[in-house]
């Protein structure tokens, strides 16, 4: 059986037409960010998810979990994840988009 693959941006461009699909993206946002963030440093300091797992003193599989973008971790285990990749922990608070409501 032969299968057809599409390109992910192709498929993107018809789901993101779907404003349910839209809208549960969006509401994603900050945990898509915070797996870009984990991941950029772990690659800005050429290390692998085992190297990180390695100096955080826990397994490839946590490293993998929090790169996913399926939860949100602690500040505790993101300084170890900085401390990890040498890097610093900042966190910051950004104005929110003109006409949004508090809270949403």
């Amino acid at each position: 059986m032969t299968r057809k693959t599409i390109p992910v941006e192709e498929a993107a461009k018809e789901w993101f037409k779907d404003p349910e699909f839209r809208t549960a993206y969006d509401e994603l946002e900050e945990e898509f960010a915070l797996a870009g963030a984990l991941i950029e440093a772990r690659a800005a300091a050429d290390m692998t998810q085992q190297d990180v797992a390695e100096a955080m003193g826990t397994t490839q599989a946590v490293v993998a979990r929090l790169e996913s973008g399926r939860g949100m971790p602690s500040t505790r285990t993101l300084k170890r994840f900085a401390t990890a990749t040498r890097t610093r922990l900042r966190i910051s608070f950004e104005p929110d988009e003109p006409n949004t409501p508090a809270g949403q």
